[in-house]
């Protein structure tokens, strides 16, 4: 009889074994749930039917920082393998392979107060089907410490990792298109972006025409900075693109100025710019102002403040029309995206009360801006001017816009010049707008024949989040699986504070130290006044 229950044990224990064998149960007990892996990623790591091979190349003599990166990178990638067998690690890569990757050199103190010098290779390399990429695993946002840019590169790395290996995964390459025919700009003022959305797209440009359908196979539009009125054929095709679905990024100016007479003469009148979209956007929910926008928070501009044109004194002084926009932190397009820099920006205006429209501010002024109205003229020479008039906060420059939009033309029906078979659609189905009023944003320079990162400012030689605003908008535009969600994922920082260290540090010594001698002195005194009542000498 004990024989067979003791069978009979042991074939539920093996029956047991095998199942949860094939049952992933994992549990994360962290506060911040930094360990648990999304859905999205859950399934997508299942369906990898081919080996994927991720290479950590954060390796060395690391610092304490550049070792939680590195652990946390080891983590993610051991998670993957839970959801996917196919998932393996990499093993170490050659020299050979090192000196093709900008290295990142830490200068340090070591405990015997010298200065060390670190290289630092924070990359990881995936490779699938063939196919192989490098992922930057470091998040370095100018303006911020060394460990908050190390505790945001933690909570990127889901989003990296998985972003590069969707990239490995994909067969068809959705198309993106810059419109053209409006004085947009050309190809060599948008090249930075156009180079980052060939990683993930087709990049198309083209006029509208008057074909309804000509934009229908494009997942987004790209309307970058045009400087001359839309037709009402040109409002129809993009109104009933946006009826059937489609994407549109609007980067808009609400004036219109001079940037080569401001360079030589050091002014320029400002004036309203009028593309003919104002009825278009203001029935979608949104309104680009036909003014300026002033901010405290700004780039500088070199000014020749000498009278002696051949001894010429040049000062940086702040140019309040160059407001450095603040990009929210709730929305997973500028969630850990530095501040976007711009010139003469206007504001967003949120306008109607659509409840079926989700409206976002993204970029946005400081607390100490103004808005200008136009016509106007700006001087580099005058300065900052009452720096009591800037007394409004957070003037929307930049807003995503979610929903089911109608139509502008539901009751004016498609203008004689349209060619189409298709019937009028008076409303969306779900989708997605974003609107930007600033053109410069979108627009990369030149230096000597080669194009700087956009963003990039050259004066004060930093690089601002532009680029990657712009990349990660067109993204969310065409992300209807909830990927660029990851980018929100929030790691707690725990820095240690170093007087409440000192203070623990000195509690401890006390603790340690002087209680237990304390506790010897009263004992031995008590033994002491104890053999003495009892007489017995010492």
């Amino acid at each position: 009889m004990k024989v067979k229950v003791g069978i009979l044990i042991i074939g539920v224990l093996v029956a047991l074994n095998m199942l949860l064998a094939h049952v992933v149960c994992r549990w994360d007990m962290t506060d911040d749930q930094r360990y648990t892996i999304s859905e999205p990623t859950q399934l997508l790591l299942k369906d990898i039917n081919s080996p994927l091979i991720i290479t950590n190349l954060l390796d060395g003599e690391l610092n304490a920082g550049f070792v939680r990166l590195k652990k946390a990178t080891d983590e993610m990638i051991e998670e993957f393998s839970v959801y996917s067998s196919n998932v393996s690690v990499g093993a170490s890569v050659g020299d050979a392979v090192l000196e093709t990757l900008d290295p990142i050199v830490i200068h340090e103190r070591t405990s015997k107060g010298k200065m060390a010098q670190t290289t630092v290779y924070p990359y990881a390399i995936i490779e699938y089907n063939g196919k192989k990429t490098l992922v930057n695993l470091l998040h370095n946002q100018p303006g911020l410490s060394g460990e908050e840019n190390l505790n945001r590169s933690i909570e990127s790395l889901e989003y990296r990792l998985i972003d590069a290996v969707r990239r490995l995964q994909q067969d068809e390459v959705q198309k993106v298109a810059f419109l053209e025919g409006h004085g947009e700009l050309n190809e060599h003022e948008v090249y930075s972006l156009t180079q980052s959305l060939a990683q993930y797209y087709q990049v198309d440009r083209g006029v509208l025409g008057n074909e309804a359908n000509v934009l229908d196979s494009y997942a987004v539009v790209i309307i970058a900075d045009p400087q001359m009125p839309f037709s009402d054929a040109d409002k129809y095709i993009l109104d009933q693109y946006l009826m059937q679905g489609g994407r549109i990024l609007w980067v808009l100016n609400g004036v219109k100025f001079s940037s080569d007479f401001l360079s030589s003469q050091g002014v320029t009148p400002i004036i309203a710019l009028d593309l003919n979209l104002n009825d278009l956007l203001f029935r979608y929910g949104v309104r680009v102002s036909h003014s300026l926008v002033q901010d405290l928070q700004c780039l500088p501009v070199p000014v020749d403040v000498s009278n002696n044109p051949q001894q010429p004194n040049w000062q940086p002084m702040p140019w309040t029309y160059a407001p450095l926009l603040l990009t929210s932190q709730q929305s997973p397009i500028t969630r850990n995206v530095a501040q976007v820099t711009s010139t003469m920006a206007s504001s967003v205006e949120l306008v109607g009360e659509n409840d079926g429209i989700q409206k976002d501010v993204l970029l946005a002024t400081s607390t100490a801006s103004k808005i200008t109205s136009v016509p106007a003229s700006v001087d580099l020479s005058l300065g900052v001017g009452d720096e009591s008039s800037f007394r409004y906060a957070y003037i929307p420059v930049a807003v995503s816009l979610d929903g089911e939009f109608s139509s502008l033309y539901a009751h004016l029906g498609a203008p004689d010049s349209i060619k189409t078979n298709k019937p009028l659609l008076k409303k969306s189905v779900p989708t997605r707008q974003i609107v930007v009023a600033a053109g410069s944003t979108i627009r990369n320079e030149w230096l000597q024949s080669q194009p700087l990162p956009l963003g990039y400012d050259r004066y004060t030689q930093t690089q601002f989040g532009n680029g990657d605003f712009m990349l990660n908008a067109v993204l969310y535009l065409t992300d209807d699986e909830g990927w660029m969600h990851l980018r929100q994922k929030e790691v707690q920082l725990r820095l240690i504070n170093d007087k409440r260290a000192q203070h623990a540090r000195v509690t401890a010594q006390v603790v340690s130290i002087v209680i237990p001698l304390a506790l010897l002195l009263i004992l031995g005194s008590a033994i002491i006044v104890i053999k003495r009542r009892k007489n017995i000498k010492i």
